[in-house]
């Protein structure tokens, strides 16, 4: 409707004009259609006349007066308008107008609530990339579960979509995860070796020596440490990344691509790099080290990229691999970042401004720490000492639908209480069976209406001027508010706000449950609020769906 009343005042605007009310057509910068603060001036405020005063030299109510006077409505959607306060137009709908929607959303079933607003904008989103030298922990999970959402609400909402998965296998944490395994491998053996702290302590290390000793006997007993060190850290980081995979397929995310760290050192993209960058001047030598000018970018300082020793840093290869993605001809990349992430954030998006690109092609999104609790009570996590709590744990105990909906439930920047218990329970304080009831609930209402001779309705064999109770109104009302929200989430890169929408929509929607009948003597009636509840339905399944949630007909 926003779109429908915004096109109504443009073409208001022409009539206007032709008319000779009006010195242009033009709509002016900055016109908004928006739903006012307060419910009781109307559905929808604009801001049009006070906009064109200056250009039309007339008071703004005025010109608010004209733009009403030439708005054609033969639909009747609109039940009145008026003008408020210095010159806003308040717009009030028509109960016609609520019909429609319900209709609408009959019509277009699963496809309700998705648009174009995308406009086929190529967006790659990476998300998770754990270095695979341990199981995901529950952390990971938060941030699996916003770029996995935010992936499907940018596709609904128009956009081209790719998933990607960054492997960080190259650098001194392979190392480490070679050096960690070697060590527990001569321990099988009898060796004593010095097990320090730096190194990975979780039991998965002692599991892949033991099954290193298994396939290659004594193999490494007496090799040079280095060599097999390089020897072991590879197949040990694809070992634990196929338990990644495996653990994401179960918690319902995949990656359409999975980029290695390593191909871009094997095909020499981080010297391609370092090559564009000096071509543009944007690197100098200085204590034998090679940097890169980022405060020339707003950066505080300037990086090094190649050390003294001749090792390539970290943020060489992030730059490289930027470099990559904007080659494949992306229009926007979203980064999804553990919060502890926030300080690289500038820098790289210096990187990426030094490259040629649009600083605004970046976008980086950083997730805060879950607060794992029990009951209310903290559940203890310490992730280097390999004592925390993996992803696997918590889907395993409260599910996949109920741990990626409480992931969603707030801001991805903001901290997390995740109680399991709370998870597991089946009450109203439990966000995602409150919401997942509501459509078992419309299931059953289905199943009794068969059961007193009702099929599935269809909205044209509906009076829908019988659903006369607020309630009714107020449900109409939020269930035409769903594409909107599916195209603002999407535009502010802000899954939280479905799973908000679909926890007000059950709160709506369990009252109305409870205090009125579906079946009742008069069958018009009947067939009206059937259509009503299978609209609800359909929302709730289109909106968990986006979610990757289930929405069972029986709980």
């Amino acid at each position: 409707m926003k779109k429908t009343i915004t096109d109504k005042i443009k073409a208001a605007l022409i009539r206007g004009h032709e008319r000779g009310d009006l010195s242009s057509s033009e709509p002016p910068a900055g016109l908004a259609v928006e739903v006012p603060k307060i419910s009781t001036h109307g559905d929808w405020a604009c801001n049009a006349a006070m906009l064109l005063a200056r250009q039309e030299k007339q008071a703004p109510r005025a010109i608010a007066e004209t733009i009403i006077r030439n708005i054609d409505d033969p639909e009747g959607y609109i039940a009145s308008m008026e003008v408020a306060g210095p010159g806003f137009i308040n717009f009030t709908l028509s109960d016609k107008w609520w019909h429609h929607v319900v209709k609408e959303i009959l019509r277009l079933g699963p496809d309700y609530g998705r648009g174009d607003a995308g406009k086929g904008r190529r967006v790659q989103v990476e998300f998770v990339s754990a270095n695979p030298t341990g199981p995901l922990h529950v952390g990971h999970g938060r941030g699996a579960a916003l770029g996995d959402v935010l992936s499907r609400l940018l596709a609904a909402a128009g956009h081209s979509v790719q998933k990607e998965y960054y492997i960080n296998d190259a650098g001194r944490q392979m190392q480490t995860l070679g050096r960690s395994v070697l060590y527990r491998y001569l321990e099988l053996f009898g060796r004593t070796v010095d097990f320090h702290k730096d190194l990975y302590q979780g039991d998965y290390i002692k599991d892949l020596a033991v099954e290193l000793k298994g396939r290659d006997g004594d193999k490494y007993l007496d090799m040079p440490e280095e060599e097999a060190v390089s020897i072991i850290y590879p197949e040990a980081a694809y070992k634990i990344l196929d338990g990644i995979k495996a653990d994401l397929r179960a918690f319902g995310v995949s990656h359409d691509n999975w980029f290695s760290e390593r191909s871009l050192f094997e095909t020499a993209q981080v010297d391609a790099t370092l090559d564009d960058l000096k071509k543009r001047g944007c690197l100098y030598e200085e204590g034998g080290a090679l940097w890169f000018a980022s405060t020339r970018f707003g950066d505080d300082k300037d990086r090094v990229l190649v050390k003294s020793s001749g090792d390539k840093t970290y943020f060489a290869s992030d730059i490289a691999y930027h470099r990559d993605k904007f080659s494949r001809g992306f229009d926007l990349v979203i980064n999804i970042w553990g919060a502890d992430h926030h300080g690289y954030v500038h820098r790289l998006k210096s990187g990426v401004e030094a490259l040629g690109y649009e600083r605004g092609s970046l976008e980086v999104l950083l997730v805060q720490l879950v607060n794992l609790l029990r009951g209310g009570e903290p559940v203890a996590m310490s992730t280097r000492a390999g004592e925390f709590v993996t992803l696997k744990e918590v889907v395993d105990e409260v599910g996949s639908d109920a741990a990626r909906f409480y992931f969603l439930t707030r801001r991805s920047d903001a901290h997390l209480d995740f109680d399991l218990e709370v998870a597991k329970t089946q009450s109203a304080d439990n966000p995602v069976y409150y919401v997942q009831y509501a459509h078992a609930r419309i299931c059953s209402v289905f199943k009794k209406a068969a059961e007193n001779g009702f099929g599935i309705p269809q909205a044209g064999d509906a009076d829908l001027s019988l659903l006369v109770e607020d309630e009714e109104l107020q449900l109409m009302k939020y269930l035409a508010d769903f594409p909107e929200l599916i195209e603002g989430a999407a535009a502010s890169l802000e899954p939280h706000r479905l799973t908000h929408y679909l926890t007000e929509l059950a709160k709506r929607f369990h009252p109305y449950y409870n205090r009125h009948r579906f079946v009742t003597e008069d069958a018009a009636l009947s067939r009206a609020r059937l259509v009503l509840a299978l609209a609800v339905k359909q929302v709730v399944v289109n909106g968990l769906g986006i979610l990757g949630i289930s929405a069972p007909e029986t709980m």
